[in-house]
């Protein structure tokens, strides 16, 4: 397991626990099942891009509060390797937090690269209102908020309030990579 792994099984076990709840509670409350919960704690598995989506929506924190990789004082400067690497062990996904959440800031930069014909959903957004302002660096997305769909191309900007059921789609035929600034309500 690498140490964003590592870091990832700790920092949701540090949230349950912080919170006061068992396997069973956050079981209940994210409809992931308590084997795959301590499975995922242990970091004898990675957890999917859906399943980090369901936790965040359970913690009530957005995905760049969930991976919780800023430090508790900043430097201006977050040089490359200082970016970790996550990568969606189901669709390829590739998520480097550029500009990690960090306390006294209520934005967050990702890049992410979709590799072509993978498609990523969120059933409900993981808080109410989070500002998304995306913007396509190469290859087409689609992207779906609610019942509208919107396709990207190089070079476009989509940006909204996250408050329904969302997609990603690369349709192809090369990987879509992108930079997203989320910002906290």
């Amino acid at each position: 397991m690498t140490d964003v792994q590592d870091d990832l099984a700790r920092r949701l076990s540090d949230v349950r626990k912080a919170r006061g709840w068992s396997l069973e509670d956050l079981a209940e409350k994210s409809d992931i099942s308590r084997a795959t919960l301590s499975r995922i704690e242990r970091g004898d598995t990675s957890p999917t891009a859906v399943v980090l989506g369901q936790l965040a929506k359970a913690f009530g924190l957005s995905m760049a509060e969930l991976f919780g990789f800023g430090p508790a004082s900043y430097d201006a400067k977050v040089g490359l390797r200082d970016q970790p690497l996550w990568q969606d062990p189901e669709t390829g996904f590739l998520r480097r937090s550029v500009s990690p959440a960090v306390s006294g800031f209520r934005g967050s930069v990702i890049e992410g690269t979709l590799p072509a014909g993978a498609i990523i959903s969120y059933s409900v957004p993981p808080l109410p209102d989070l500002e998304h302002h995306l913007v396509l660096l190469d290859g087409n997305l689609c992207v779906t908020l609610g019942d509208k769909r919107h396709d990207l191309q190089t070079g476009d900007c989509l940006r909204f309030r996250l408050n329904s059921p969302n997609s990603y789609h690369a349709p192809g035929p090369d990987p879509a990579r992108y930079l997203l600034t989320v910002i906290t309500p």
